[in-house]
């Protein structure tokens, strides 16, 4: 079977903002396998989302003997011989660019961030533009991702292990973040836990990754109205948990890239540094926030932004958006 094989061992964000570029890899080869090689719990997100046909882990394909006058092994060589290959890594290297390329039937190599203007979904569908694909194209590629029916009832069984009846709106924060630099202030996110469930008679599910104890705790110290707990779910299972919710609210991280890419009403927080690896999903929100310290008007521009969601939403029924 002919394939194209794309390297992009980045966090999840990262290869999140990858899937308008591997859409277009997948139109202008519909007949191509499209084999991700990521970290593994990456790439099998994006095989269980219909994204790609199939997921490697990038690290035991031995790639980084490509660094060195060294040939990777027997596997990688096979994967790679006569299949169209685009790495979004390795590109500041020429050894390791010529090496892969001496493999490859084809081959894109890119960095995979922007060193212009773009913003980081736009540079990775760039780096793969043919005439039929191209930044004309763009829109085409932006749709959100829907959800396979097993995936949308493991988020429902996962919910009600949490403990939410279905009978509120369900509003799901996520105080946490790869880096403490882009997290907004836990008292903001405790001001807004209290306005959704007293204003906005929502139900508040706090998600919990595997780095966000920290942070999840400052804002448990804090908040003065019940919230519920969602402590490290498979993301898998977590993609089923954002089908049902009405809003989605977290700093730049991987799931909140998870959450814009499926469609959910996101809210998504971001210093103005880190603009460029905005969500690529037309109808996520951005807001601009401080993270050094709260700023009353910050708060104020949350809250109204998760209001106008709230309001804004159109009334789901169950199973809406699922591919069945």
């Amino acid at each position: 079977m002919p394939r194209t094989v794309v390297l992009h061992p980045g966090a999840l964000g990262d290869v999140l903002l990858a899937i308008p570029a591997l859409r277009a890899l997948r139109a202008t080869a519909s007949d191509d396998e499209l084999v991700l090689a990521a970290q593994p719990r990456i790439g099998q997100l994006l095989a269980a989302l219909g994204v790609v046909d199939r997921a490697l882990d990038f690290d035991t394909l031995g790639l980084h003997a490509l660094f060195t006058a060294s040939a990777p092994g027997e596997p990688a060589r096979e994967l790679l011989a006569g299949a169209r290959v685009v790495s979004w890594f390795g590109s500041r290297d020429a050894g390791f660019a010529d090496r892969l390329r001496s493999l490859a039937r084809e081959s894109v190599i890119a960095s995979s961030v922007p060193a212009d203007r773009l913003t980081v979904w736009e540079h990775l569908l760039a780096s793969v533009a043919t005439p039929s694909a191209g930044a004309a194209s763009a829109e085409a590629w932006r749709e959100p991702i829907a959800l396979r029916k097993d995936i949308v009832d493991a988020g429902r069984r996962a919910l009600d292990d949490a403990g939410w009846d279905g009978a509120r709106p369900l509003v799901i924060l996520h105080p946490g973040a790869g880096g403490i630099t882009k997290r907004w202030p836990a008292d903001g996110f405790a001001r807004l836990a209290e306005t959704v469930v007293g204003a906005f008679g929502g139900e508040v599910v706090v998600h919990e990754g595997p780095a966000d104890r920290d942070a999840v705790a400052l804002l448990h110290d804090r908040v003065r109205v019940p919230v519920r707990a969602l402590v490290e779910p498979p993301l898998e299972t977590l993609a089923g948990v954002i089908h049902h919710a009405a809003l989605w609210v977290g700093n730049d991280s991987g799931v909140s890239h998870l959450a814009a890419a499926l469609g959910a009403p996101t809210l998504a927080l971001f210093t103005a540094a880190n603009l460029a690896w905005r969500p690529w999903e037309r109808n996520a929100r951005v807001r601009v926030v401080g993270v050094d310290a709260l700023a009353p008007s910050d708060v104020d521009a949350v809250i109204a932004d998760a209001g106008g969601l709230l309001r804004m939403r159109e009334p789901r029924v169950d199973g809406a958006r699922v591919d069945s």
